[in-house]
Parts: C-alpha cells; sequence; structure tokens
C-alpha cells in the first residue's frame, strides 16, 4: 500500500515521504495511529507542502546547533576530578558532566543523551567525544580530564 507519512516513523520514514509499505502494516499500525494516510493526489500535495515547512524548521535548528559548534571551538573542555596516584578518577565523568560543561562555555541547552559517551570516564587524560547537538548537526568534543589538586 502506498502512504504519505504525517509524523516520523523511527527506522521506517519522515514526515511528508511517501513510500510503499506492507497492506496489513499500513492498516493496523499507520493509518490507525494517524502516523501515515493512504496516498490520495491531495494528501501528497498536503504532504509535500507539510516536508517544505518541516525542512525550514529543521534548517533553523541546524543553524542554531552550528552557532553552538563555533562556540565551543577546538578548545579542549577542562572538567576537573578526584583522581589517585595512577591517574584513576575516584568516581567517574558521564554525559551529564559533559552536557554541563558544553552549556556553560556555549550558553546553549545541551542534553546528557545528545553526549554520545559509550562509556564513563574513569582515568585522567584526553579524550574525543561525540555530541549529536541535531539529527544533521555532530560535533567532535575534545574533553581534557585533570585531577583536582587538592
Amino acid at each position: 500500500m502506498r502512504v504519505v507519512f504525517l509524523d516520523d516513523v523511527e527506522g521506517v520514514a519522515r514526515a511528508g515521504e511517501i513510500k510503499n509499505v506492507a497492506d496489513g502494516y499500513a492498516r493496523n499500525y499507520l493509518l490507525p495511529r494517524k502516523l501515515a494516510a493512504a496516498a490520495t493526489t491531495t494528501m501528497v500535495q498536503q504532504a509535500e507542502a507539510r516536508a517544505k515547512a518541516i525542512a525550514r524548521e529543521q534548517e533553523k535548528v541546524d543553524e542554531a546547533a552550528r552557532a553552538v559548534v563555533a562556540k565551543l571551538g577546538d578548545k579542549p573542555l577542562v572538567l576537573k576530578a578526584r583522581a589517585g596516584e595512577q591517574g584513576k578518577l575516584f568516581g567517574s565523568v558521564t554525559a551529564s558532566d559533559i552536557a554541563a560543561a558544553i552549556n556553560k562555555r556555549a550558553k546553549a541547552e545541551v542534553e546528557h543523551r545528545q553526549v554520545l559517551l559509550e562509556a564513563p570516564i574513569k582515568e585522567v587524560g584526553t579524550f574525543e567525544v561525540a555530541v549529536a547537538l541535531t539529527r544533521n548537526v555532530r560535533a567532535q568534543v575534545t574533553v581534557a580530564v585533570e585531577a583536582e589538586a587538592d
């Protein structure tokens, strides 16, 4: 069945896209939840208009994210933490700590879920961390973890 997506469906399509999907999937999941509609001429025109509006909004959001990346610059984020003599931390540096440092430097609202940290940092050193600011804008941030002076 050919449908027009009215909303984003994770892993399937974004709003405004026209795709062929299985009949049962469309009838039992997409149509009842109003995630998609049958691809009639009017629905296709409405979806194209909506897709253009969504693209304009996304471009504004991406532009704001690029400004945050510019504010971060190439200088590393320096985080202080208590550490032992071998450089192991008493605790760890988490995605929340990195997000707070980014918010402080860039004066932006970055959530800890946007910081793509595989595992908490548990030692002193310099680390590269990816930050997904929007679906189109990602930044590589250098995080320098230093031992606190007692």
